[in-house]
């Protein structure tokens, strides 16, 4: 079987590179339900969601399309301009969103699953809003593992999942419920969102960045692997855990769900980049370099847990 340091030797700064700016500039500037590019007979987020799933097709896994029924948010001048969303009406039309699974069997242990997920939109409330940190590269940061993982012979199951987050529901709420209802078991969720999303100034320091956020026991012993997965393989990122003040974003759904063993993988926290929920979170604004290192730094403590199973 193919060791760590050599499996997060093959996270390609390229290819992610590659994927954001498809998905963030070009030929997508935005991923939501209620925008159609002149000419285009689909959505943005239907273009995008067969992006991800042809790349996916591409390393060898079958893609299964869940659909969930959700909202777009309304926009609401008056809030701060980084939360301008506000809940729909009951008039207000509903669209299907779709969840994309792909998920690789364990060998020995299929019935505990590690799950990585990412929400794959942008703001439905601004359209043209890229969202390349919120959440591009989370996205192809989870398509990153899942490529570099096509091969690996996994002990564990691992699900790679694409849902949605800026429309209502939240799609990931679906799929925690039917994990959690199923037979199996989750051993541990990894929420990729907002990866090197950072202050101005952390951009402008030499280093590079990563926090665990965490709301249960659970979670915490998730973040000290992650720390230790840091140090152990040299990852190199200024890496700290942060508790957060309740279950939150597609990580929170799990632990709601009655899922504890999840986390967040975010560029800082509180949230620092100015360019939050903005026209100018461009992919331009990425640090690739530091989205690659936390991609190495989720791959090498999915690889220990899937080895190891649950953290007692």
């Amino acid at each position: 079987m193919e060791g760590t340091p050599s499996l997060i030797a093959r996270v390609d700064d390229a290819l992610l590179r590659e994927h954001l700016f498809h998905l963030a500039r070009d030929p997508l500037p935005c991923r939501t339900l209620n925008y159609t590019l002149p000419g285009h007979g689909n959505c943005t987020l239907y273009e995008a969601d067969d992006y991800v799933a042809g790349k996916l097709e591409s390393w060898g896994y079958g893609v299964e399309r869940e659909p969930v029924r959700v909202q777009a948010y309304r926009r609401d001048e008056t809030k701060n301009i980084h939360h301008q969303y506000s809940p729909p009406v009951a008039s207000d039309p509903w669209y299907t969103a779709y969840n994309l699974y792909a998920k690789k069997t364990g060998t020995s242990h299929p019935d505990e699953v590690i799950v990585l997920i990412s929400h794959k939109d942008s703001q439905s409330w601004m359209l043209g809003v890229p969202g390349a940190h919120d959440n591009a590269v989370g996205t192809v940061g989870t398509m990153e593992i899942a490529r570099v993982l096509s091969q690996y012979e996994a002990e564990r199951s691992i699900w790679f999942v694409f849902s949605n987050e800026e429309h209502t529901p939240w799609t990931s709420e679906v799929t925690a419920r039917d994990v959690a209802q199923s037979e199996n078991r989750v051993v541990a969720v990894f929420n990729l969102d907002s990866i090197d999303g950072k202050s101005d100034e952390e951009t402008r320091s030499w280093q590079k960045f990563n926090v665990t956020r965490y709301v249960t026991p659970e979670g915490e012993r998730i973040a000290d692997l992650m720390a230790d997965m840091n140090e152990r393989h040299g990852i190199g990122l200024v890496q700290r855990k942060v508790r957060g003040p309740f279950p939150n974003d597609d990580d929170g759904s799990f632990v709601k769900a009655g899922i504890p063993q999840a986390v967040a993988v975010l560029g800082s926290f509180p949230y620092a980049d100015p360019n939050y929920h903005l026209p100018s979170d461009v992919p331009e604004n990425v640090d690739i370099v530091n989205a690659r290192m936390a991609v190495q730094l989720v791959l090498a403590t999915v690889v220990w847990v899937d080895g190891n199973g649950a953290m007692s």
